[in-house]
């Protein structure tokens, strides 16, 4: 089927009290991966990309990638930029085909912040794009962004929803205690806030950092809007960590068709877990 956008399936998870899986897609290999976990539920997925990745891979290779994998999926998939460090690069995801758009102006004032997202929500709703944005800052490591726990910074509630109701956007990030990456130990997040939050804002929440973050921890979060979870170092580790096992165990090997075959399982394997996890929300 052609690529979704994500405003019906959040809109759908929002309303009905489980989460749509987000994962990191960064070659042809995970890409697949995913898409196979997400068969193996019967469940919605979201393929998303940061501008390192899309430097990497190319956006052009990336778009034709996803939509070739997206014709012969059995499931809705939507592609997002995460992070769109830029109104540019926002533009280029668009002009590319991508379904659904994030900003990232948490780092700016306030008020530059809402400008940003503005200008971006007028572009991408004229192309029907569905627009993320960030408010208070998530610590932690995501592609060059590194923040240091000490400058996290908590989404205040009353802003949270003065943002929203001013910018427009369809769904939103919080930081309420998670971080990107791999955590030291486990998070504490800030349910009370979060539910605050989702009270004064009325449109699907989005989780950011949840590699890492307990079952219990990321379940408890549905009740109070959570509706889009993203998921990537988990998948790079798993997969680097089974490749690492074959090429240990299979040092002469050079095919990479089979030397991935492990690691794109791993990755499959994550999904399913996430997918499931996602769709049992842990009643309050």
């Amino acid at each position: 089927m052609a690529l979704v956008s994500t405003k019906e399936i959040l809109q759908d998870a929002y309303q009905n009290h489980y989460a749509v899986g987000a994962f990191g897609a960064h070659n042809l290999e995970i890409i697949k991966a995913v898409i196979s976990g997400a068969e193996k539920m019967d469940a919605p997925v979201i393929l998303q990309t940061t501008p390192g990745t899309i430097k990497y891979v190319g956006i052009h290779y990336m778009k034709a990638m996803v939509e070739a994998a997206a014709e012969k999926a059995k499931v809705p998939i939507a592609v997002h930029l995460d992070h769109g460090d830029s109104f540019d690069t926002v533009m280029k995801c668009i002009r590319a085909g991508y379904t659904s758009v994030m900003i990232d102006g948490s780092h700016l004032p306030y008020n530059e912040n809402i400008h940003l997202v503005k200008k971006v929500v007028e572009a991408a709703h004229a192309a029907n794009v569905p627009v993320e944005a960030e408010l208070g800052t998530i610590g932690g490591v995501e592609d060059d962004l590194v923040v240091e726990e000490s400058a996290t910074l908590y989404t205040d509630p009353e802003l949270a929803e003065q943002f929203v109701l001013e910018t427009q956007i369809d769904s939103f990030a919080p930081a309420f205690g998670t971080a990107h990456g791999m955590y030291k130990q486990e998070p504490k997040l800030h349910f009370d806030l979060l539910n605050e939050i989702h009270s004064r804002t009325d449109c699907p929440l989005v989780m950011h950092g949840a590699s890492g973050v307990p079952v219990e921890s990321v379940q408890h979060a549905l009740n109070y809007g959570i509706a889009k979870v993203n998921f990537s170092t988990e998948l790079k580790d798993a997969f680097a960590e089974a490749l690492r096992q074959y090429i240990r165990e299979n040092p002469s090997q050079n095919d990479p068709r089979k030397y991935f075959v492990s690691a794109s399982k791993a990755v499959e394997e994550i999904v399913v877990e996430k997918i499931s996890m996602l769709q049992s929300p842990l009643k309050v």
